[in-house]
């Protein structure tokens, strides 16, 4: 009779524990996605990824994102001795060629061209590329896709330039410039958006020789959920207009 008594009791105990289960099961609704993403970007992306940053974390409160800004060959070889990144956008496509074993399905997200950029003023009149064999001009070194870009433009033009300094970003570049120590610099000409310290002066044939950004997770990633979505995310039409607002091309 107990044994009786007994069993439709437990099965109702443990009908009882399964539901409080069920109830307690955390729900897979709403945004799943958290914890720090590292994202290595050119330079000349420091602009427009602060803004792309912003807009993903409001999206996606749990993610953490550090940006680290830096030439973008800086940036690949980092990554070829295991620097810890989650993600990869490239100022060229030959740059993401060098780490093409760590990246995920690298794909061109921007355009991007060349502009001479002189101080406010353009004080030494600098109008054309042959302008610059006469006056201080910085350049990006020839190892990084600005430097890259520069010669390439620089050679279609048939103009020599001894360069002051070759930097290693297109940032330094244009530090120089807007601090006066330079009379002008071969730049992005996403780089004098919204400044007020120099000016541009768009070259003869600068939109002949384009730079095409590609963005890709990596394999190793971290946070391989949250590097995914931020490429996506980059991809979209709400990080293309900010990309298109801060002066990039369409890929």
């Amino acid at each position: 009779m107990r044994r009786s008594l007994l069993r439709p009791f437990a099965l109702g105990a443990l009908a009882l524990l399964l539901t409080g289960c069920a109830a307690a099961a955390p729900s897979t609704s709403g945004d799943q996605l958290g914890g720090s993403l590292t994202v290595y970007a050119a330079a000349s992306l420091k602009g427009s990824f602060d803004k792309i940053d912003e807009a993903f974390t409001a999206q996606h409160p749990g993610v953490e994102i550090s940006p680290v800004y830096d030439g973008s060959s800086t940036l690949a070889s980092q990554i070829a001795e295991g620097a810890p990144a989650d993600v990869f956008a490239s100022a060229d496509e030959a740059t993401m060629a060098k780490v093409s074993e760590f990246a995920l399905e690298p794909a061109v997200f921007a355009s991007n061209t060349l502009v001479i950029a002189v101080p406010a003023g353009n004080p030494k009149k600098v109008s054309a590329l042959a302008d610059l064999a006469d006056v201080v001009t910085v350049l990006c070194a020839p190892e990084v896709p600005c430097g890259a870009a520069s010669a390439t433009l620089l050679s279609a033009a048939g103009v020599t330039v001894d360069a002051a300094s070759l930097e290693q970003n297109v940032l330094a570049v244009l530090t120089k410039v807007a601090a006066g120590e330079a009379d002008a610099g071969l730049v992005y000409a996403t780089d004098v958006v919204g400044r007020s310290d120099v000016e541009a002066v768009v070259p003869e044939g600068a939109a002949e020789v384009v730079n095409r950004y590609p963005i890709a997770a990596l394999k190793d990633a971290a946070n391989p959920d949250a590097a995914s979505a931020f490429v996506a995310f980059v991809r979209s039409e709400a990080g293309q207009k900010i990309l298109a607002d801060h002066g990039f091309g369409a890929p």
